[in-house]
């Protein structure tokens, strides 16, 4: 004999085990996608110095071809430490960046990135 009380109780232990799987897989998503803006901006923040270094000695604007570099990328330019040097002394630059990432789950965050990129002019010579 099936007491009235237990009827359906396996149907909700199953719709409660399902909220819990969809819960995982769309935090699972959402961490999926951070780590992929973070490589985004990872990506971003090495183009932006490596673009910006050679104008440190050569002339231009490195801030701006650092901007430019990391909005072609996806992300917005924070800092460049990129001085103007017109020696022929090496020199480093050093970019950070942002990247804004959209999550479905988990509030919307932004992902940060540095980068670190060594110039010596002294090898432009023949």
């Amino acid at each position: 004999m099936t007491l009235l009380s237990d009827r359906g109780s396996v149907s909700l232990l199953v719709l409660g085990l399902a909220a819990i799987v969809v819960v995982v897989s769309l935090l699972t998503a959402d961490v999926a996608v951070f780590l992929a803006g973070r490589a985004r901006a990872q990506l971003a923040a090495d183009a932006a110095a490596l673009a910006a270094a050679p104008l440190t000695f050569e002339g231009g604007d490195a801030a701006a071809e650092a901007a430019a570099l990391a909005a072609l990328n996806g992300a917005r330019l924070t800092r460049c430490e990129c001085d103007r040097d017109p020696t022929w002394a090496p020199r480093s630059v050093v970019t950070t960046v942002e990247v804004s990432v959209e999550l479905s789950v988990l509030p919307d965050t932004n992902a940060t990135a540095t980068a670190r990129a060594v110039f010596d002019p002294t090898r432009l010579r023949g």
